[in-house]
């Protein structure tokens, strides 16, 4: 069958830089450190048990519509009542994934005459639901908040400012309580993607808005469930009027059939745990400590290899500018047992090249050590 040219060279372009994508199922029995299963929910057999428990003996497999049809539930709706409580929220709204939260919710609340600044680092899925929107955006330079101020003199009509609490390739925090301030002085709405901190922070794992105590600052959060809470799916959280207009007006929620009966069960479940699992969020916490302790004072690694201390985050980053050797590094790593990953451009800038460590509450501190050692031993000294 013919294929246009065009997506030809386009395949053909991205081969020859070496940073075409290819699906490659997981081998079996290696250390993980790629997943985003933060608190080792994924494959939980207490969370599986839960979740068959509460489920029954004759599950439905399908939601048959949509929510405004005929996908709704009172259990879904009783799901999200729990959600927007445990977040400190007056209400929440279910989507299938975060990338359809992301979309739903910046295609369709920041309208035309309304303007966004949105941080520059911030997931695709922000980023394509701010192309959808009619509102005109501008990016800042990532955690900038000079560069944020200097961009406001474009804002018009009703201005947002979006950010991820904690970023997901180069695992840094934003400066959430100085962004909450800028934005109650000068009458604007803070919107919190908390994708990876969901399940992490606070005393019950609210997330770090509401470890901060802002959520009364933060005029909506996406917080999504397939990571730290190791299912499906995702949430809007905010005022109860967002939560109305979203079920109005939201397209990747109107037109999409709900979630089944088994993803609900499941984030229900989840969320019963994550009360519980305050070792496991302390235990992520100290190996992100300890990987920067035993990294921070290796010798001759050039100017690739960022160090600066992240406070405790689960998601590193080990960066080597050649794509080619980025990918020998991975190879030879996993062949020694360990399940690392390289990401490429344009997932990060091109130029940042990196594998994406992360830590688990199931890693071991030996198992840390040995990494950090082949790290070392693989990544070429030469590089520059």
């Amino acid at each position: 069958m013919k294929v246009p040219d065009r997506l030809l060279r386009q395949l053909e372009a991205r081969s020859q830089k070496g940073i075409l994508r290819k699906l490659t199922p997981p081998a079996p029995g290696l250390i993980d450190f790629s997943s985003n299963d933060y608190l080792g929910l994924a494959a939980s057999e207490l969370l599986a048990q839960l979740i068959l428990e509460e489920i029954g003996p004759a599950p439905a497999h399908g939601s048959g519509g949509s929510r405004l049809l005929s996908g709704n539930s009172r259990y879904a709706q009783e799901l999200e009542e729990e959600i927007a409580a445990f977040h400190g929220a007056e209400a929440a709204l279910l989507f299938t994934s975060g990338y359809a939260a992301n979309c739903g919710f910046f295609s369709s609340v920041p309208q035309r005459g309304d303007t966004i600044f949105y941080d520059e680092a911030s997931h695709a899925s922000m980023k394509e639901g701010i192309r959808l929107s009619f509102a005109q955006s501008f990016p800042f330079r990532h955690n900038d908040l000079g560069d944020l101020q200097a961009k406001l003199k474009r804002a018009q009509g009703d201005v947002y400012v979006a950010v991820e609490s904690l970023y997901s390739m180069d695992g840094d925090f934003a400066p959430l309580r100085e962004l909450a301030a800028l934005c109650q002085e000068q009458g604007l709405f803070l919107v919190v993607d908390e994708a990876h901190s969901n399940g992490l922070y606070g005393p019950k794992g609210e997330g770090l808005v509401s470890a901060l105590r802002m959520e009364e600052q933060v005029f909506a959060r996406v917080m999504t469930f397939g990571k730290a809470l190791g299912c499906h799916g995702a949430a809007v959280v905010g005022p109860a009027a967002l939560q109305q207009f979203l079920l109005n007006f939201s397209r990747p929620f109107v037109y999409t059939t709900a979630l089944p009966l088994a993803s609900l069960v499941a984030i229900r479940q989840a969320y019963k745990l994550l009360p519980q699992l305050h070792p496991e969020r302390e235990k992520v916490q100290k190996l992100a400590q300890y990987y920067q302790s035993l990294t921070q004072d290796i010798a001759g690694l050039g100017p690739f290899s960022e160090k600066e201390p992240l406070n405790g985050s689960p998601i590193q980053a080990w960066q080597l500018p050649d794509p080619g050797q980025l990918r020998k590094l991975a190879l030879a790593l996993q062949l020694e047992g360990f399940d690392v990953r390289p990401v490429f451009s344009p997932t990060v800038p091109e130029g940042k090249e990196r594998l994406r460590l992360v830590l688990h509450a199931y890693n071991t501190t030996a198992q840390l050590e040995q990494l950090c050692h082949l790290l070392t031993q693989h990544t070429p000294k030469d590089i520059s």
